[in-house]
């Protein structure tokens, strides 16, 4: 362990304290999480400030890095985007939770029910009776001209059955102490397991304190709408699934997360199909049923048929699907008409008329401009108002197209917005400016406050509505509450909700006797999934055949023999696709597939090991370094023996760990079939008339025989014993047969669709191949044989794409 410092605790604590609430005293919030108004310690965070002031600089930076190192082990990342791409960064955890007390929380939870159950109204209404607009509460332009609100879900709703069953809210402090609601999130709120993974972090960062805390778990929460779940799907067949834009979504880690922590099957709008009026899921055992669909597309997207004709991220046929109540959704398609700005103008009056009095907890103040009054209120308050668009779905403090009116409202530009504001003012709405609360960061080696707000998620359950103890902080990047986003810099952070009385440890893992029993044989397995495993069994499989390729021929060079050589240039002619002999594009060979292999691992991240995740990247890293680092020509058969070794360790812990599950078999096809079509053209190549001299000691060299050989055979190599040993040898795990006939026994216990006795196409296919070569004598293997062998085992391929992976 480090030293410690010379400091007492009570003295680090105190100037931690010190410097830390003089940077409040300075800053505009003047109203921070962790101090009182005076400047003191807020009882709830004085046992982890305690702690905090007991580890030195050098232990919490090892501690903080213990739980990025988490994150990245799990594969927890966020997509930035820019003008013409995106790309995956860390997630920017800040190591200081945000700590709330147990009855400032029960207060937040209560007002948030309240705001849950008026919005489950309003939707009911939209989608039904609506009174709200016919009784003058709402302006009618709001619903009719918003695009938000779906016209083909009118008369869904039959005012008796819950549309809304996950939500959050986005919350938030100002100087006066109070929270009050930033914003509504309906549609696809994207938190909740973010929230655990950083919890999990946090664990790891603070291991000691946290377990002998009063801190609430999360998992009784998950617990409680896991099984509200089950009750929605109710009796109606088929599995739970999650809808996902893809991997190309920024949320599309989360979405894969609670797709694993919950037990729910992660689909794409690509996988579903709509046959007879039902929803159905394309697997490898055929169309499966879906009876609950949680839904994390935007609703406008959700149905092409329907709703958004340029949708690609859809299925055809949902929504008439969810109108004839054969597919149950989590909550309502084109809910998320609730999130509109202009709403929360109208929010409070309509909580009003309905319950008599105001909400416990109100959103920020919000005018729609398209009345007189309104507009001039905005006018006359302008230095503390921002203008939007009245029917973006966007929080206007997160919209980069918000307009200040503080900053502009002087001169022509004044002038300028008020004619906006008179010409369109049904399309604008004013909200004031917030001001947010801070909580404390750690920046170089202190404390320091940043603007923060909170996002808690709701579930329902049988009991009505379970608010998680506990939340995910949004923390400014600096000084501006408008720098929340991670696309600006900013972090997140854990919410920890503490008490003081021992709080239960809730786990999803089931103690009851009558939980569920063992699953099928052949578990749901989405035909696009399978196609992505058997990829990152091919791609994975022909990175490695090339790094081998690869070093055989640097081993040659590094020996003395040049490029032109009639070896080193009969293997670039035959063997590495005519390439050129310069290092740099050479590793594209084995760098290429790589790519390629975890761009599909990463499609299918609710399925793939997050070691195996981990070791791609890994290997993805050491790749791309022969691109950076200068290399002696000795050296670079070493580093490529290194990234063998690395690739072998990751099929072995990807391909032998994978419970042998039908996934598992679509994998290990991949990699059969991969390495057997590659032999083939290896031994096509080095047998035939014009092969130089030491092409069949380079056969077994590339195939990893040369021991075997010499233990077998004790002669030099010639073409029959090559041929027995890389061709028709069936214990050997380099031979093509021992891969064809390992690809016959996977696909004899895949799901059948064949009909009665007979067999499917791909099955007649790979009993043949195995057939002709478990009859063949070596001296009867030809390179013609070879090569037709190599295109009877990419028609099994295709023969097995069509079957199981269209």
């Amino acid at each position: 362990m480090p030293e410690r410092s010379p400091r007492t605790p009570d003295l680090i604590d105190q100037d931690l304290l010190a410097t830390y609430a003089s940077q409040v005293a300075g800053g505009v919030a003047h109203s921070d999480e962790m101090l009182a108004a005076d400047g003191s310690l807020h009882p709830v965070w004085a046992p982890f400030f305690a702690h905090l002031g007991n580890l030195t600089p050098d232990e919490l930076s090892s501690r903080f890095a213990r739980g990025d190192q988490y994150l990245r082990d799990a594969g927890v990342l966020y997509r930035q985007y820019h003008e013409t791409l995106s790309s995956e960064r860390e997630w920017p955890l800040s190591h200081i939770p945000v700590i709330l007390g147990e009855d400032e929380w029960n207060d937040i939870s209560s007002g948030l029910v309240e705001r849950a159950e008026l919005l489950e109204y309003v939707l009911q209404d939209f989608y039904g009776s609506n009174e709200l607009v016919r009784s003058g509460q709402l302006p009618a332009t709001l619903l009719s001209q918003n695009p938000a609100w779906l016209r083909p879900m009118v008369g869904v709703c039959d005012g008796e059955t819950n549309q809304l069953n996950s939500l959050s809210f986005e919350i938030g402090r100002g100087p006066d102490g109070k929270w009050w609601v930033i914003s509504d999130l309906i549609e696809a709120p994207s938190t909740a397991g973010f929230a655990v993974e950083n919890r999990i972090a946090m664990g790891r960062v603070f291991p000691n304190f946290f377990g002998n805390s009063n801190i609430h778990r999360l998992a009784g929460f998950f617990k409680s709408f896991q099984q509200n779940l089950n009750d929605l799907k109710g009796r109606t067949k088929g599995e739970i699934a999650l809808l996902s834009p893809g991997p190309m979504n920024q949320n599309y880690a989360e979405h894969a997360y609670m797709a694993r922590y919950l037990g729910l099957l992660l689909v794409e709008g690509e996988d579903l199909i709509v046959q007879d009026g039902k929803a159905m899921v394309r697997t490898v055992a055929g169309p499966k049923p879906i009876g609950l669909l949680w839904n994390r597309l935007p609703s406008s997207m959700f149905d092409p048929l329907e709703l958004d004709p340029k949708s690609m991220l859809g299925t055809p046929g949902l929504v008439q699907a969810v109108r004839d109540g054969t597919l149950k959704t989590v909550n309502m398609v084109g809910a998320g008409v609730l999130e509109t700005r202009a709403l929360m103008a109208f929010l409070p009056k309509i909580a009003r008329a309905r319950l008599g009095r105001g909400l416990a907890m109100s959103n920020i103040a919000t005018w729609w401009c398209g009345h007189a009054a309104q507009r001039q209120h905005v006018l006359a308050n302008s230095h503390r108002m921002m203008v939007g668009d009245a029917f973006s779905t966007t929080p206007l403090m997160a919209d980069p197209a918000t307009v200040s009116l503080g900053t502009a409202a002087n001169g022509a530009s004044a002038d300028l917005l008020a004619e906006m504001l008179n010409t369109s003012g049904r399309n604008l709405v004013g909200q004031e400016a917030v001001t947010l609360s801070t909580t404390p960061t750690w920046e170089d080696g202190t404390l320091v406050p940043r603007p923060m707000c909170v996002r808690i998620s709701l579930g329902r359950t049988e009991n009505g509505w379970a608010v998680m103890p506990g939340g995910y902080a949004r923390v400014s990047a600096g000084d501006d509450a408008k720098a929340l986003a991670m696309q600006r810099g900013g972090k997140v952070a854990d919410v920890w909700v503490t008490s003081t009385q021992s709080v239960q440890t809730p786990s999803l893992l089931s103690r009851e006797t009558n939980a569920p029993k063992h699953g099928t044989t052949h578990a749901i397995l989405p035909s696009r999934a399978a196609d992505n495993l058997f990829w990152v069994g091919r791609y994975v499989e022909r990175s490695e055949q090339n790094m081998r390729l690869f070093r055989a021929y640097y081993a040659r060079i590094s020996d003395g023999a040049h490029h032109s050589d009639r070896m080193p240039a009969y293997m670039r002619g035959h063997l590495m696709g005519h390439i050129a002999p310069e290092t740099r594009e050479m590793a594209t060979l084995f760098s290429a597939p790589l790519r390629l292999g975890l761009q599909s691992a990463s499609r299918i991240s609710d399925r793939f090991s997050p070691d195996g995740m981990m070791a791609l990247r890994a290997l993805m890293q050491q790749t791309d370094s022969l691109d950076h680092r200068p290399l002696a020509l000795g050296d670079i058969p070493a580093e490529v023996s290194t990234l063998l070794r690395q690739i072998t360790g990751f099929s072995g812990l990807v391909h032998e760990n994978m419970y042998r599950s039908d996934g598992w078999r679509f994998l290990s096809l991949g990699i059969s079939l991969e390495r057997a079509a590659n032999m083939c053209a290896l031994l096509a190549a080095s047998t035939s008339k014009d092969a130089p001299s030491g092409a069949l000691d380079l056969a077994l060299e590339i195939g990893d025989s040369v021991v075997s050989h010499h233990a077998l055979f004790q002669v030099w190599a010639n073409t029959s014993s090559v041929i027995d040993l890389l061709g028709l040898d069936l214990q050997n795990p380099r031979s093509v047969r021992y891969h064809v006939s390992r690809a016959k026994e996977h696909i004899a216990h895949l799901p059948s669709q064949g009909s009665g006795h007979a067999l499917t196409e791909v099955a007649r296919l790979v009993l043949i191949a195995e057939t002709r070569l478990a009859t063949s004598h070596p001296d009867e293997i030809t390179p013609e044989f070879l090569t037709q062998m190599k295109q009877d085992i990419w028609d099994i391929s295709n023969a097995l794409n069509d079957l199981y992976l269209v």
